[in-house]
C-alpha cells in the first residue's frame, strides 16, 4: 500500500463539461496512439521506496515539467529529505513529484480532471489506461482521493495515516493544494515507452 509519507486514499468531486471530458479523452488515446514502441507496459504494482536517494530522478524531473507545460499550475517539489532509516515515501527516491494546484479553485479541478482523463484513456490499439502504464505512474493523490495502478487508476477514498479524521487533516496531507505523482522506478528514471520519443 502506498505511503506518500505513510499514506492511504480518498475521492475527489467535481462536474465537467462532457464535450472538454471527450476532448482530453480523445488527446489523451492521440498522444499514445503511434507510440515508438507498439509494446505497452503491464499495469505496474506498487514499488516501495527503499533507499535514501533524493536526487530527482530525470524521468520525474521531466514527467513535471511537462505536466506544468501542458495543463498548467506550478511544479513543485521532487526531493524529500531522509535518512537510512527514514524512507517512507518516493519523493525520497527522488521518483515522486508535486504539482501545485488548488483544489478550491475551478481551474485547477479542471486541470487534474483534464490530466486524469488523460492517463486513463483508451488508445486507438484498444489498450486501457494506456497513457499510466507508458508514463510508469504506480499511484496519483489528489483532493482526498487515490488513483493507483492496480486498481486500474480507478479513485478510491484517500486519507493520510497521520491524519484520525478527514476535518483535523490538513489542506496538504489532503492533497488539496497540490497533486501528488509517484512513478514507478523505470519511470523515474525515463525508461518507459512514454519516455522514449520525449526524451529519446
Amino acid at each position: 500500500m502506498p505511503t506518500e509519507s505513510s499514506a492511504t486514499v480518498a475521492r475527489s468531486k467535481g462536474r465537467r463539461a462532457p464535450a472538454l471530458v471527450a476532448v482530453v479523452v480523445l488527446l489523451g488515446a492521440l498522444l499514445t496512439a503511434a507510440p515508438a514502441s507498439a509494446e505497452i507496459e503491464d499495469y505496474p504494482s506498487w514499488q516501495p521506496a527503499t533507499k535514501c536517494q533524493p536526487k530527482p530522478k530525470p524521468g520525474t524531473a521531466f514527467l513535471g515539467r511537462w505536466l506544468v507545460r501542458n495543463h498548467g499550475g506550478s511544479f513543485g517539489s521532487i526531493s524529500r529529505s531522509c535518512t537510512k532509516k527514514n524512507v517512507s515515501s518516493e519523493h525520497h527516491e527522488g521518483r515522486a513529484f508535486d504539482w501545485s494546484l488548488d483544489a478550491a479553485k475551478k481551474a485547477d479541478r479542471r486541470r487534474a480532471r483534464a490530466f486524469l482523463a488523460q492517463v486513463r484513456a483508451t488508445d486507438a490499439r484498444g489498450n486501457t489506461d494506456a497513457v499510466g502504464r507508458r508514463m510508469g505512474l504506480m499511484y496519483v493523490i489528489w483532493n482526498d482521493e487515490i488513483y493507483s495502478a492496480w486498481n486500474g487508476y480507478a479513485p478510491e477514498p484517500y486519507l493520510s495515516s497521520s491524519c484520525k479524521t478527514r476535518k483535523k487533516c490538513s489542506k496538504t496531507l489532503r492533497h488539496r493544494d497540490h497533486v501528488h505523482v509517484s512513478l514507478t522506478r523505470a519511470g523515474g528514471r525515463g525508461k518507459t515507452s512514454w519516455f522514449e520519443r520525449r526524451m529519446g
